[in-house]
């Protein structure tokens, strides 16, 4: 354990280390807690390289509370668009419109209160409360849980109860000392972003490497944190509609997703997974039948796309397809629109989705391609 008489010492030397080596990012120095909350909210599971440009166009367009509050979640969506964990969007749109009903626009000031709103987890409450109202509350994310299980050399899996007890107990007791709560909380976080990597840690440089730092004493540094492995997720085939109007082919039919859920209120090229026994045309048919109460003629295939989500992968086999009869009801979507390619750009797509549409872009340019292949894995 960091006995009581060195803790100051190790606040001190990596707080030091933040103020002459942190990095240039645009929300660094913010005082707005609105502004400091959109970043902490972005950079969740997202690098900051990626980050940057997200939030410069995002605070662009709603530079206030207010401002996120009054948008619709179309357009709050269509500037998520490529960010990926679409909950994050959809949180801080829902989030901003009680704080407006609620709290006046103004953000409330302490972890407890803050926490009451949708989408501010542990974390990000503490990152909030810590950094833009100097509470001396801890946050917590993947970079602090490294450096703490190394500088108190935590062996227990990290994702256990256990682990995650004394993680938090420990965040906390050093963010309670901290003289320096708003810079504490982002210290630790970029020191485990810059030095305290997850492969090969730069236990040299670090501040805390010079007899602070338990898993480097004992030789722990490389084998820290501890983690169970993770599962192998399922693989699903998916067959995704471009279903025309007619056979002018100048028109097709996009459907929004169910507002919660994964990719909850993207617009997407309608379908669904696969079932045993079922051919991917049939699988089309009656995706379409069951969200949208019509049915399809399925024509051929114009591209497969293969991509990971966070706990299982799918093959998306769009193809092109044409209506034949009923009208288009919204059973198991949440809104429906027929389309030209020139209007998609007012709608957000995932990334599978935006794969199709850059097929399709590719195949209106040069007719003579025929039907497009799927990219080579």
């Amino acid at each position: 354990m960091i006995q009581p008489m060195t803790q100051p010492q190790l606040q001190t030397g990596i707080l030091s280390w933040y103020r002459h080596n942190r990095r240039a990012m645009p929300w660094r120095g913010e005082t707005d807690p609105y502004k400091i909350w959109v970043s902490e909210v972005m950079l969740q599971q997202t690098q900051v390289a990626t980050v940057i440009s997200y939030y410069e166009r995002f605070i662009a367009r709603f530079p206030t509370v207010p401002a996120l509050a009054e948008a619709s979640l179309d357009e709050v969506l269509k500037l998520w668009e490529g960010l990926g964990y679409y909950a994050r969007g959809r949180n801080l749109h829902r989030a901003a419109r009680e704080v407006v009903a609620k709290h006046h626009g103004q953000l409330p000031q302490t972890y407890r209160e803050l926490k009451k709103l949708p989408g501010f987890g542990a974390y990000t409450a503490g990152a909030v409360a810590s950094i833009a109202f100097g509470e001396r509350t801890p946050a917590i994310d993947g970079n602090v849980k490294r450096v703490i299980s190394r500088l108190f050399a935590i062996t227990d899996d990290i994702t256990s109860q256990a682990g995650r007890s004394k993680i938090e107990a420990r965040a906390t007791e050093l963010a309670q000392s901290a003289p320096a709560p708003a810079d504490w909380s982002q210290a630790l976080m970029e020191l485990g972003a810059v030095l305290c990597t997850p492969a090969q840690p730069k236990c040299l440089l670090c501040p805390a490497g010079q007899g602070l730092c338990q898993a480097q004493q004992q030789g722990l540094a490389d084998s820290l944190p501890v983690k169970r492995p993770k599962k192998a997720g399922p693989h699903y085939q998916v067959a995704a509609g471009i279903i025309y109007r007619d056979e002018k082919r100048e028109q097709f039919l996009i459907a929004q997703r169910p507002l919660e859920g994964l990719l909850g209120g993207l617009w997407e090229f309608p379908g669904g997974k696969q079932e045993d026994g079922e051919s991917l045309p049939d699988c089309l048919r009656r995706e379409i039948r069951e969200e949208l109460g019509f049915e399809i003629a399925v024509a051929e295939l114009v591209t497969t796309v293969r991509h990971a989500f966070t706990h299982f992968k799918i093959t998306l086999h769009a193809f092109a397809a044409f209506w034949l009869s009923g009208e288009p009801q919204a059973i198991g979507v949440a809104n429906w629109a027929w389309v030209s390619l020139a209007d998609l750009d007012q709608y957000a797509f995932a990334r599978t989705d935006r794969r199709v549409i850059e097929a399709l872009m590719r195949l209106t340019k040069n007719p003579g391609l025929g039907i497009i292949p799927g990219p080579n894995f």
